[in-house]
């Protein structure tokens, strides 16, 4: 990808391209590295050009030239031939050494360390002699003797004066020192290779930059929701307004160097750059187009880049709002599809009209977004958006949900108002029926006695006959035809009577026929008129629901003085004589030295109860709304049940094994309770689930009243405490988890599922079989973590065991993608990482759940059901009413007789608590097995002839119940 940036740079053959100059060596030497050594002038290279443009190095006087070090001298004479261009550089240098003022021994040393050192290609050499005589005298011999030690392969020219040297060498290439007219600045010259060669870094710098943040940029994955997608482009951009800033300021530096060398130029009209001057000149210029190719090749894939972050944005805004827009559809049309009932008469058929023009109106809006999001989806569509493939269907989706829910509308008035048709067309018949039995009866018989009256009478039946067809009903299965025929068949025998009495006249005889005003008359439905409630009525009905709180406030505490006597009995009758040295020898082995594994932490339970929370709760009599406060200021110490339930199916264990003792036994007598210590020790466990029910009755007495806030987080508090109970109870269970499963944080969700593998790596018989046949695996999700984990249950002494879950495998939440439907299965969906390498389908083990808690309350209750002993809660005995109390999980009926256990109805799998069984009103018990361990519809497994003859009987009887129970089974006693 980064090569792609800067295509457009390499294309350009002329200029080396960015990523060139970031592949390219660091030169050895530059400036900045011996800018000492260049201070001290021993050597410069004053831009001056020979005739055929080699470059000129010059050796001005130098007084310790001799003292000067090898390393030195040799990085200087390096770095100045490394400046000129590599086609002025080929022609050859051109040295000029200046010893007019020096000995002889100075020029021969100079010669010696140039012939020795100089790693340049050399043309001429140019010895400025001695101008005393002697030392010229000396220098002309001396040349002669040792030109030959000097090993120079170029020419050795020896000049008496400058002025020989202007023979070689025109004046404006030479210095001022040298009789030229060059101007030449040491300083500056420094000053503007450090420049250069700062300026040449700074644009390396740069493209390495730009290749690194082009790299991150190809390299990044986009995201799945809409605020990291924001986020990430916020982090671009900011990246790029950055490196932006970078470009430009390099390009401002190399234009302000650019106006530094062009200086002179720009002083004076008649000032020329030296050649090594419109070298430097042509470097930064160079850079400078360098820089310029960069950024737009940079702009062009940030242009790209960008673009596809701001549609991964909509995309990301687009399928957020469908999801809103979807369920919002949804919900609509569960609504439409409740709309079943077609009246059966016109108030009512006119009040669903009522209702259906409501839910109309509620659906415009929601209607109105989806068409509006459909439109948002073509255009980007027609903008070319890269997701097409995901935005197409989903326009679809919502048009198709908006067609069908105006399509189903239509429908349902067109039904509606045939029925509306129909019932008016009923109430008119059943009113002319009416008329016609009030006409007859208002007929006196007396006066028809008489042939006028009977011509009379007998003219007002032809009359009201002619009415007939105005009112006849066409439906031959309606209730009001018959009703029409009889009448007409009453009026037809009344006519032939009428015209025998018209025809011949007989004597009167004693009227008998009821008089018209006492003759019943049907009150028409438009006289009934809604009955308000009055200010009397309503203070009646607030009154009662104060009543209702008041009492709700007394059985709580009521129950709570009992609750805590129960637990101060537990403790006192049981736990402490197990200290009791007379009855030490009752005890059995293995509660011994297991005290607090049997009782858990129920002494502090007790006591935070009994000196604590029992008092505050006796506060609240006289003051009601602050009961949720109260449970409030307390939710930290509740928190003590989490550690009872955990530690219950320890309990629960240790009492199967030792429960029928002498010693429990004794206990039990002494304290002359009924049930064991078994059922107290679920007393805990019953509480905090009953202080749920409790504040959920008091929201219903405290709408819109002081406290009802509070209220509502106290039943958010203990709901959540039963949950986080229930959720510990299956973590501790766990086996074989190398690390500490309290470390992974809160249990969010739990359960089991059906788990199918399809890895692409990995295993062979893994990645071949795919496994066809399911994986039952029970899977724990923490908020960084999903745990897999098998279900193990095994049966001790016909005992069920707790289920323990044996740790298979695990996936941290960061690293995996979720589809959510898996081939148009809603019961499936996938989890999935690396690519999609390793694949988990996860398959849900019932179909729809329906939790207990959700069940309906009848008040008063079906005709067909006897008393309604369940309520949601973990399942017990209630020791006050002795009502059976189940617990908010999924359950479907089973039928069986009293002796039948659930293992052998469900073999093995039965679970506790939820696989109970309870007794019924005769003999037999209705069992709420989970949906994964259902038997078959039939019988139950093992069942004998009389409870297959019951299970026929109990079937049809639950198949008589209202959908609305059968679809939310609960547990009820029935009578057969």
């Amino acid at each position: 990808m980064h090569l792609d940036l800067f295509q457009i740079i390499s294309q350009n053959r002329d200029l080396p391209s960015a990523y060139e100059i970031m592949q390219q060596e660091i030169r050895p030497l530059v400036a900045v590295d011996i800018i000492e050594q260049l201070h001290r002038q021993f050597a410069i290279l004053s831009g001056g050009r020979g005739k055929d443009g080699a470059p000129i190095i010059t050796f001005p006087e130098y007084a310790g030239f001799s003292d000067i070090p090898d390393e030195d001298f040799l990085n200087v004479v390096t770095y100045l031939t490394s400046i000129p261009s590599l086609e002025a550089a080929s022609i050859g240098f051109i040295i000029i050494i200046d010893r007019r003022r020096d000995k002889w021994s100075a020029v021969k040393a100079s010669l010696t360390r140039i012939a020795g050192a100089f790693p340049g290609n050399l043309q001429l050499v140019f010895v400025l002699r001695p101008s005393r005589f002697i030392q010229r005298a000396i220098a002309d011999i001396g040349i002669k003797l040792y030109r030959d030690d000097f090993k120079m392969k170029v020419p050795i020219i020896m000049l008496n004066s400058i002025s020989d040297l202007h023979g070689y060498i025109d004046k404006s290439q030479l210095t001022r020192e040298l009789g030229g007219t060059l101007e030449y600045g040491h300083s500056q010259w420094i000053h503007h290779r450090t420049a250069i060669e700062n300026f040449a870094m700074t644009v390396k710098t740069t493209a390495q930059m730009l290749q690194t943040f082009g790299t991150d940029l190809a390299e990044t994955e986009l995201p799945n929701d809409v605020q990291c997608t924001e986020e990430l482009l916020s982090s671009h951009t900011e990246q790029h307004n950055k490196l932006k800033d970078e470009l430009k300021l390099a390009v401002k530096q190399g234009a302000t160097l650019l106006t530094c060398i062009r200086e002179p130029v720009t002083r004076s009209a008649t000032s020329k750059l030296s050649p090594d001057e419109l070298e430097n000149v042509a470097t930064v210029e160079r850079l400078l187009a360098q820089l310029d190719e960069t950024e737009r090749a940079f702009d062009q894939f940030w242009s790209k880049h960008h673009l596809k972050l701001e549609q991964c944005l909509q995309l990301r805004h687009f399928e957020q709002d469908f999801r809103e827009v979807k369920l919002a559809l949804d919900n609509l049309m569960e609504m439409q599809a409740g709309f079943t009932d077609i009246g059966d008469s016109v108030s009512r058929v006119e009040h669903i009209l009522k209702e259906r023009k409501q839910l109309e109106e509620r659906g415009q809006e929601p209607l109105e977004k989806a068409q509006s999001l459909a439109l948002h989806g073509d255009q980007l569509i027609q903008n070319n958006h890269y997701a097409i493939d995901s935005i197409r269907p989903k326009c679809v989706e919502l048009r198709r949900i908006c067609d069908d829910f105006a399509n189903e509308t239509k429908k349902k008035y067109d039904i509606l108002g045939k029925s509306l048709e129909l019932h008016k067309q009923l109430d008119k018949a059943s009113q002319w029926c009416e008329a016609g039995i009030y006409l007859l009866a208002s007929q006196a018989v007396d006066k028809c006695q008489s042939q006028e009256g009977a011509e009379t009478a007998l003219c007002d039946i032809e009359r009201f006959l002619e009415t007939a067809s105005d009112h006849q009903l066409l439906n031959p299965h309606l209730r009001e035809i018959e009703s029409q025929s009889n009448v007409q068949e009453m009026f037809e025998k009344r006519q032939v009577s009428l015209k025998k009495l018209a025809a011949k006249q007989t004597r009167p005889v004693q009227p008998v026929a009821p008089h018209p005003e006492s003759s019943p008359k049907r009150a028409s439905p438009k006289s009934i008129r809604p009955v308000t409630l009055g200010k009397a009525q309503r203070k009646m009905t607030s009154g009662l629901l104060s009543l209702h709180s008041d009492h709700i406030i007394n059985e709580l505490i009521e129950t709570e003085r009992v609750y805590v006597e129960e637990l101060q009995s537990i403790i006192e009758g049981y736990a402490s004589e197990m200290d009791n040295p007379d009855l030490i020898h009752l005890i059995p082995t293995a509660v011994s030295n297991k005290k607090e594994v049997l009782f858990g932490n129920l002494t502090e339970i007790y006591e935070f109860h009994n000196r604590i929370f029992l008092k505050e709760l006796e506060n609240c009599i006289e003051n009601p709304e602050l009961l949720g406060r109260c449970f409030l200021k307390r939710k930290e110490d509740l928190q003590i049940y989490e550690k009872y339930c955990q530690n219950k199916p320890r309990s629960e264990a240790l009492w199967r094994q030792c429960g029928d003792s002498l010693f429990f036994q004794e206990c039990q007598r002494k304290l002359d309770q009924k049930l064991s210590l078994d059922a107290y020790l679920l007393k805990p466990v019953q509480r905090i689930t009953k202080y749920q029910l409790l504040l959920k009755e008091m929201l219903k007495c405290s709408k819109n009243s002081e406290g009802t806030a509070e209220l509502e987080e106290a039943l958010a508090t203990v709901l959540d405490i039963i949950k986080s109970a229930n959720d510990s109870m299956h973590q501790i269970a766990i086996t074989g988890y190398e690390g500490d499963v309290h470390e992974l944080g809160k249990l969010l969700l739990q359960g089991s599922f059906n788990v199918w593998t399809d890895h692409k790596k990995g295993h062979n018989k893994v990645k071949d079989l795919a496994r066809f046949k399911p994986m039952q695996r029970h899977l724990f999700l923490y908020a960084k973590i999903l745990l897999f984990c098998k279900k193990r249950e095994e049966n001790t002494d016909g005992h069920e065991k707790s289920p323990s879950y044996s740790f298979k495998n695990s996936l941290k939440m960061s690293t995996v993608g979720i589809t959510e439907n898996v081939k148009g299965d809603n019961k499936k969906f996938e989890i999935w990482y690396n690519g999609r390498e390793e694949v988990y389908i996860i398959q849900v083990l019932s179909s729809i759940p329906f939790p207990i808690s959700n069940y309906p309350v009848f008040n008063p209750p079906p005709p067909c059901l006897v008393g309604r002993v369940a309520e949601f809660g973990l399942p017990h005995v209630d020791s006050q009413s002795g009502k059976v109390l189940l617990t908010g999980c999924y359950f479907h009926p089973v039928f069986c007789s009293l002796g039948t256990r659930p293992s052998e109805m469900c073999g093995s799998h039965a679970a506790q608590p939820s696989g109970c069984l309870f007794q019924g009103s005769h003999g037999y018990r209705l069992c709420l097995i989970p949906p994964s361990f259902v038997p078959p519809p039939s019988v139950a497994k093992g069942a004998s002839t009389q409870d297959r003859a019951f299970s026929v009987t109990a079937s049809r009887l639950w198949n008589s119940l209202p959908p609305e129970v059968c679809h939310a089974p609960s547990l009820y006693t029935f009578t057969v």
